[in-house]
């Protein structure tokens, strides 16, 4: 099985089933491809337990060349049976990450955690654990060599065949007992995420689920505004469902997202109360200011944190519509009326008969039921209409200056 890309939930559940479905079919052992730049802790910890507890042989090989086990990827290949790189890849840094919102007492807490963590994983795999430690709490690294100089993997193998020449006749050590691989002939067969699991796995990347969460925001907002329109309801919707299976994927800071919901929520004010771009300015400052708190620290063994360029974009997108688009809006509906019996306020007509001051006029090529302000009015005689009441037109003549 390949694992190429971050570390979360839907990859640790990816590797439970590849563990199960290799010791439901009797394999020899499980090869894990792996490729990362780290991912969530939690779910490292859920790797790293089932690897720790599985009946059959893991082997980690870090490939293919120019693929690197970073951060959490450390933990993941220590904790194998029997850990391989490829030629020309790297392993290390491993320090948690704290993206500058812990206090100096809670980052020593979180990182005092991740190193005994790994001390625990080198010692049961009888790996370096002074090197782990330092991994965790300098950021070290390795190449692939140094990395078998130093003990903290088995092999270096430059594919998968040779990998499995190399592996065969180990004896791994399993809770169930030694167990001696034969794998020099084995069939190879792959595991591969099903087309779910993929669309979860790409759900999982923190950008998608910001910019699912602002859709979903908007449309709902744009439904409630224009009941009937329908689509935006059910983009919205969709959009709102999927960002919170997306969040609760990711370490989310729910301050972060009280901030982008209060944005949206003051966006909404500007268009009904003038505050001459006040509340719009808020809503701006409120929606960055949660956007970059949206991501907790802490949590994560890697900078998983919603891309800059994003949540710029975002907002800026955000506040040109408000601030000028929705103003045109407004604009237009402050316009004078042109359909509609409201179209015809101040339109002029032709008088039919004397208004005395009861009569008919001539607007629009329609005939309407009329009544002078101003006194007598002569037939043919040309009117504005300055009120409208009850179907009736009240009109005053036009004077020609």
């Amino acid at each position: 099985m390949k694992i190429d890309g971050s570390i979360n939930p839907v990859s640790a559940d990816f590797i439970r089933n590849g563990i199960l479905k290799a010791s439901n079919e009797k394999a020899e052992c499980l090869i894990i491809h792996l490729n990362t730049p780290g991912g969530l802790l939690k779910s490292t910890r859920m790797i790293v337990s089932d690897m720790l507890e599985s009946p059959v042989p893991v082997v980690v090989y870090v490939s293919p060349g120019g693929s690197h086990a970073g951060s959490a990827g450390v933990f993941i290949t220590l904790a194998a049976n029997i850990a391989v790189m490829a030629p020309g890849t790297n392993i290390g840094a491993a320090h948690p990450v704290s993206q500058g919102q812990m206090d100096t007492t809670m980052n020593e807490k979180v990182t005092n955690d991740a190193a005994a963590f790994i001390r625990t994983i080198a010692e049961k795999r009888n790996r370096n654990m002074a090197w782990a430690e330092r991994a965790v709490r300098r950021s070290y690294s390795y190449t692939e060599t140094e990395a078998l100089q130093d003990s903290v993997i088995d092999l270096i193998a430059k594919n998968e065949k040779e990998l499995l020449s190399m592996i065969d006749g180990k004896i791994v050590e399993l809770n169930s007992g030694a167990k001696a691989l034969q794998t020099v002939s084995a069939a190879v067969e792959e595991f591969k995420m099903n087309t779910w699991e993929k669309l979860l796995d790409i759900l999982s990347d923190p950008n998608i689920a910001y910019i699912l969460l602002l859709l979903g925001m908007y449309g709902i907002m744009f439904e409630l505004y224009n009941p009937g329109a329908i689509l935006p309801g059910i983009v919205g919707v969709i959009s709102l469902i999927l960002a919170f299976y997306s969040m609760h994927t990711l370490p989310i800071n729910y301050a972060g997202l009280a901030l982008i919901a209060f944005a949206i929520i003051l966006f909404l004010l500007e268009i009904k109360i003038a505050s001459h771009g006040l509340l719009a300015i808020g809503g701006v400052i409120s929606m960055l200011l949660g956007s970059m708190m949206l991501i907790k620290s802490g949590s994560s063994l890697e900078a998983i944190r919603i891309s800059r360029s994003v949540i710029f974009s975002a907002t800026a997108v955000s506040a040109l519509f408000f601030l000028f688009i929705i103003g045109f809006g407004l604009k237009a509906q402050r316009n004078k009326v042109v359909t509609g019996i409201e179209g015809l306020l101040e339109d002029t007509g032709e008088a039919l008969e004397i208004l005395s001051p009861l009569g008919t006029i001539r607007v629009q090529g329609e005939i309407w039921n009329a009544e002078s302000l101003t006194g007598t009015i002569l037939k043919g005689e040309k009117v504005k209409i300055k009120k409208i009441q009850n179907m009736k037109l009240f009109v005053e003549p036009i004077i020609n200056s």
